[in-house]
């Protein structure tokens, strides 16, 4: 018997549902400037059961050489990477038209 996924009822090696997952989000780049004039970029609105948020803030981080944090569903990172972030998370799977930078 084949593994089915609960969700979409497909077989595993089959599932779309991660996919489609990525394409649903609605997500928000945005720029915020914190004590002693420390800009960081706030990347908002990646939920879901099939998105591991601190899998992809681990990617983010690395790409954009930059540190960071996870924090209440938020990923942080430090300094400006507003468009590296976009075109990170464009790679990633999900769609231009869902991302908004402010």
């Amino acid at each position: 018997m084949v593994d089915t996924c609960p969700t979409c009822g497909l077989p595993k090696n089959l599932c779309v549902c991660g996919t489609i997952s990525y394409e649903t989000q609605r997500i928000k780049i945005r720029l915020e400037t914190k004590k002693w004039n420390k800009t960081t970029t706030v990347i908002e609105g990646l939920t879901g059961d099939m998105i591991n948020v601190d899998e992809v803030a681990s990617i983010l981080k690395s790409r954009c050489a930059c540190g960071g944090a996870v924090k209440n569903g938020q990923i942080i990172l430090q300094g400006d990477h507003r468009e590296k972030a976009q075109k990170i998370l464009i790679e990633l799977g999900i769609s231009p038209q869902n991302i908004e930078v402010i």
